[in-house]
């Protein structure tokens, strides 16, 4: 099946992503994967993969992006950050894919609950955040420490900031710079109780119903976003770029760019992006 790549600030977003048949996505920037509902080729070497959930359509692909791995000739296990509930379910998973396929499959977890913070490479981090779904899910927001002068030492000459510095003085306040989200399968609600989702540079997240076809009752009740709730907080969006994705397959990718460029408020559509192929067909 072919990819979806898309430019979205900073970073590029490759992969597909279908509701409830597959999401996965790479993002050669971090250095990741999104979710691994389908096993992408193209991202088989990252060393990181971060799960929303255990739903087949994020999930289910891990053993064969394992095995890619292997073909390919990558030898330090995947780091898997994931939800802490998941990690012995997923370890009894891994063990029985490795009796029928005759070889071991070891990834290295790294689990985390809500509010948890790991140090990925230099000073980029992740904190995990929790999201609004039937299972144990998590959101990703990545992030790095920056230290900026106190405002009262700003007109300091560089000489005198060093000698401040070396003796150890508090003039220094350590700022977030965050560049990236992602959030899926979740209810609009994730805004209220994440504003800061709607300030990172570039948010990836789901919008998997867009109009009529399914009532904003059946997508709660799914706990699943529908545009019909998302438009209220539109003009709320700080970000550089925000792409939607998982979109349901009652529309095609023809009828989601319609729709949503109707349905969105011309001054803000430039920042958003909508994750789909080009033309009638999803990828399969």
């Amino acid at each position: 099946m072919s990819l979806t790549e898309i430019t979205a600030g900073d970073f590029r977003v490759r992969g597909r992503s279908l509701g409830g048949f597959y999401t996965g996505l790479h993002v050669p920037e971090l250095r990741s994967l999104m979710d691994v509902g389908t096993a992408l080729r193209t991202g088989a070497a990252a060393p990181n993969l971060f799960l929303s959930h255990a739903h087949a359509d994020h999930l289910g692909a891990l053993p064969a992006l394992l095995g890619m791995r292997a073909l390919t000739g990558v030898t330090s296990p995947l780091r898997v950050y994931l939800p802490s509930e998941l990690v012995a379910p997923l370890e009894e998973m891994l063990a029985v894919f490795s009796t029928m396929h005759r070889w071991p499959m070891v990834v290295d977890m790294v689990p985390m609950q809500p509010g948890d913070v790991q140090l990925m490479h230099g000073n980029l981090c992740v904190r995990a955040i929790r999201t609004f779904h039937p299972v144990p899910s998590l959101g990703y927001v990545f992030f790095r420490k920056i230290k900026k002068l106190k405002p009262e030492f700003l007109s300091l000459p560089g000489p005198e900031i060093g000698i401040r510095r070396k003796r150890g003085d508090d003039i220094f306040t350590t700022h977030e710079s965050r560049e990236f989200a992602y959030v899926t399968d979740t209810l609009p609600d994730i805004l209220d109780h994440h504003p800061e989702l709607m300030t990172v540079d570039t948010l990836v997240m789901e919008c998997t119903f867009l109009d009529e076809k399914k009532s904003v009752k059946d997508a709660r009740a799914g706990c699943h976003i529908h545009l019909d709730e998302l438009l209220p907080y539109i003009p709320r969006f700080q970000n550089k770029a925000v792409v939607l994705m998982h979109f349901s397959q009652i529309y095609s990718p023809r009828d989601i760019e319609t729709i949503f460029t109707a349905r969105c408020p011309r001054e803000y559509r430039d920042r958003f992006h909508l994750f789909v192929p080009i033309g009638d067909a999803w990828w399969d």
